[in-house]
């Protein structure tokens, strides 16, 4: 997969994703209000690691406050734009909004991530596909419940991924993500990681949004500044089942988990 200047070689490796929030709310407590904060943030990413940068203007966390696509614009804009034109990776930009999406691809971002998977705006799917620009759909289920978990999340992908294929998007450029934290159980978020390789039969590349969300903290009863440890595990027991890409806060941490779990499972040393 091409993004940007970077290439994503799936299989060889797993990338590293990491975040920039630019909600004051965001659930981690790493949320920045502040755009040169916010660079600096991404750019420290970077030097630590991450293999591409996702800019977010709106919390994902359960009950959070919607923002109209005026602010979420003022947030990330400036943010992306400068992001885009100094880092060596490339910039996601993660929103569910098409609006968002295209005023972020034309400053250049280069990927867009929907945590809704194309079911709150599905133009956002045409977005990507009139520029070219790999997509990440989501499951969220925050809008419904399953009856049978993992066969449910699948089909859910399936439509989402063929709503993207529709609109234009082209095969080699979908990810699709299992939506840790939206709309699941602690019992579903530690399925979702044990069974993650029952993914792959849709034929994409799988990114896993586990760093610090609250299913860990649940399990581990802690705070999300204490949640590295727990972050790590699922990190590399979804390595271990086919995750392709992670998203995640702390980089340089996550870094290292990646390239020893890579190197067990994958065979591969850096």
């Amino acid at each position: 997969m091409r993004c940007g200047n970077a290439v994503f070689t799936w299989g060889e490796r797993t990338y590293v994703m990491g975040i920039v929030n630019v909600a004051p709310d965001s659930f981690s407590g790493d949320g920045l209000s502040d755009a040169d904060a916010a660079v600096a943030q991404g750019k420290r990413l970077v030097a630590e690691g991450a293999d591409i940068v996702d800019v977010g203007g709106e919390s994902t966390r359960p009950n959070y406050t919607p923002v109209s696509v005026e602010e979420e614009l003022r947030r990330v804009l400036p943010v992306v734009e400068r992001l885009a034109r100094d880092l060596p990776v490339p910039v996601s930009i993660d929103t569910y909004k098409s609006v968002v999406a295209r005023e972020a691809v034309a400053v250049g971002a280069r990927m867009v991530n929907d945590v809704w998977g194309l079911k709150r705006d599905p133009a956002l799917a045409k977005v990507a596909a009139e520029n070219g620009v790999p997509l990440v759909v989501t499951q969220n289920q925050r809008d419904g419940r399953f009856r049978d978990f993992v066969p449910d999340l699948v089909a859910d992908l399936r439509r989402s991924v063929q709503v993207a294929l529709y609109a234009g998007v082209e095969r080699g450029n979908i990810i699709v993500d299992p939506g840790v934290g939206f709309g699941k159980t602690v019992d579903q978020n530690l399925e979702i990681v044990r069974r993650l390789a029952e993914l792959k039969t849709l034929g994409f590349p799988i990114l896993l949004g586990t760093s610090r969300k609250s299913f860990i903290g649940l399990v581990l009863a802690l705070p999300a500044e204490q949640r590295l440890e727990g972050t790590a595990a699922s990190v590399a027991i979804g390595i271990a089942n086919g995750a392709d890409m992670v998203r995640v806060h702390d980089v340089a941490q996550m870094v290292r988990v990646v390239r020893m779990s890579d190197a067990i499972v994958r065979g591969r040393r850096f």
